[in-house]
């Protein structure tokens, strides 16, 4: 049995801590995508979802809660289950590869599947990192900050600060042209938020609504992001200007079995052709892909020449240059409107955020086949492979 995404869509990212989403909850950012996303749907009743799988790097505090049955039963008929998984930046992807394996394997007619991150309300190592002592004592290295593990790709990989930089600039400018052009309008939900707030002792409210990713920078340059001093290590490389941005936001998609769309008349949009994860030294985490990719070509029997166009997950500008240079990727397909150092990098959601960007980006080229891939904290690296059907 063949599984379909019929529909996806995402919110806009918002800057963690500082932007839009700063005091929403991820559950409630889950919740609106996924009543949005069951409406665009026609004719299509959310009871006949079988499970809701919510990708979701740090599930604790706001998070936490079993938090997959609770977006369920914020969005969804209560009859409809929820669950969480997690495989860190890989989450979102992970999520949609589960849901597809379920209806593939004749499981389940309809899933809804993505993730949720809010990096405002949960820091990136949760509120009690416990680190095995066995594992400190004998490879201190697996523990390596994500932006040391960058700082060791940079070094093992030969790229230069100057690259890194270049690479962080052209991911903001081709981002703005992408937000200025409407090419992100299909994508995104526009998200109300309802504040209450104290002024002056006086209790005042406020409604605005998100609707436009906040990380993009018109005002960044080459001198701006040159002068920006090492984050992570002394006379390092690797600086908050050449990193992804923490962010807030979620992404889903329906996927749905052949019997189900050809019963309801829907034109799917997609299908995962193929999935795959590989281990890798958790020092140089961020080389990950380069090892997942060819395990996930060669399971959908293509060649990287077949792909027409790629995301790739930028936790770091330095780990983005090492993987495109070790896979020989073509930089002109990769990140078309720009990546997380531009967009932001919200954890659990990215993988499923980045594939309904590929959708609808593969729609207006006209392609067919399409990858999302991303490293992986701990060593790890996912890849799935799109055919993109309308």
């Amino acid at each position: 049995m063949d599984a379909y995404i019929v529909a996806g869509y995402r919110t806009a990212v918002g800057k963690a801590k500082k932007g839009g989403f700063r005091f929403t909850r991820p559950d409630d950012l889950a919740a609106d995508v996924i009543k949005h996303l069951v409406k665009s749907v026609p004719g299509f009743d959310a009871k006949r979802v079988n499970d809701l799988i919510v990708g979701c790097a740090i599930p604790e505090a706001e998070q936490g809660m079993q938090m997959g049955r609770m977006i369920s039963l914020l969005s969804l008929p209560m009859e409809v289950p929820g669950f969480i998984i997690n495989r860190y930046c890989g989450s979102g992807v992970e999520a949609i590869a589960l849901a597809s394996a379920k209806v593939n394997s004749g499981m389940a007619d309809c899933i809804i599947a993505g993730g949720a991150e809010s990096m405002s309300m949960v820091p990136m190592l949760g509120y009690k990192p416990a680190l095995n002592w066995n594992i400190a004592e004998s490879n201190p290295e697996y523990y390596l900050s994500m932006g040391l593990t960058a700082e060791e790709v940079a070094k093992e990989y030969d790229i230069t600060r100057e690259q890194a930089d270049e690479f962080s600039y052209n991911s903001h400018q081709k981002a703005i042209d992408a937000i200025k052009n409407g090419r992100f309008k299909d994508d995104i939900v526009p998200i109300t938020v309802n504040e209450t707030y104290l002024s002056n002792g006086v209790k005042k409210t406020r409604s605005y609504v998100v609707d436009t990713d906040e990380g993009p920078r018109a005002d960044t340059s080459m001198d701006v992001l040159g002068k920006l001093r090492p984050a992570f290590r002394m006379n390092g490389q690797v600086t908050a200007g050449n990193s992804s941005q923490t962010s807030d936001g979620a992404a889903f998609v329906m996927v749905m079995s052949e019997k189900m769309v050809n019963e309801l008349n829907l034109k799917p949009i997609a299908r995962m052709m193929s999935y795959q994860v590989a281990g890798v030294n958790p020092r140089i985490m961020g080389i990950g892909p380069v090892e997942a990719v060819p395990k996930a070509l060669k399971q959908a029997g293509l060649n990287l020449s077949d792909i027409d166009q790629i995301e790739l997950n930028e936790a770091f500008a330095a780990q983005s240059l090492a993987v495109i240079k070790q896979l020989e990727l073509d930089p002109s397909i990769v990140n078309v409107n720009g990546g997380a150092i531009a967009l932001g990098h919200p954890l659990g959601c990215t993988g499923a955020k980045l594939s309904v960007q590929l959708f609808n980006e593969m729609r207006r080229r006209k392609q067919k086949y399409g990858m999302v891939t991303a490293c992986v904290g701990g060593g790890q690296g996912v890849a799935g492979i799109y055919e993109f059907l309308n």
